[in-house]
């Protein structure tokens, strides 16, 4: 079964290419570090606009319920054929949160503190967007189940940049 993969912007091309993945998640604040990577088509590639940030900030994008409604809606419909790739700009903060939810997306039935340690032991320094998770809580009706166990996971390991990684939904 495919799987999803997390990397950073600058390993996007390598991780999208080295997984033969035909799907991607970007999630950016700034519309020009977009690229779609070579093999991904117009229509399998989703972009979210939005800042790692957990309150308003002047000159950012906070994220929404409408990002994270994107996001599921994006997964649910992804064929599974090949894997997906999502990635931020370090790979540390709103791509884990976004794989974490994927994860939670396509099997449901996962505990979500088990998912939680799966990400903690594939990624030492993810570090999950705690108003993506709570936006994400609060659409999967988890009943702060995916908050409490994001939190119970602590901050990760200090990192300038996140080392790509595997996540495993089943």
């Amino acid at each position: 079964m495919p799987k999803l993969h997390v990397c950073s912007l600058s390993r996007l091309e390598e991780t999208v290419e080295r997984t033969g993945a035909r799907h991607v998640v970007t999630l950016l604040s700034d519309a020009n570090g977009i690229i779609r990577p070579n093999g991904v088509s117009e229509d399998n590639h989703l972009r979210l606009l939005a800042s790692d940030i957990t309150e308003p900030l002047d000159g950012h994008i906070l994220p929404g319920t409408a990002h994270v409604e994107k996001l599921i809606r994006f997964v649910k419909d992804w064929d599974r054929k090949t894997p997906l790739v999502i990635h931020c700009w370090a790979g540390i903060s709103r791509s884990t949160a976004a794989a974490y939810i994927s994860a939670s997306v396509l099997n449901p039935s996962l505990d979500e503190e088990e998912l939680a340690t799966r990400l903690r032991m594939a990624a030492p320094s993810a570090t999950p967007n705690p108003r993506i998770i709570a936006l994400a809580d609060k659409l999967l009706n988890r009943d702060g189940r995916m908050i409490k166990s994001i939190a119970a996971i602590g901050r990760g390991a200090d990192a300038f940049e996140g080392t790509p990684f595997e996540l495993n939904y089943e």
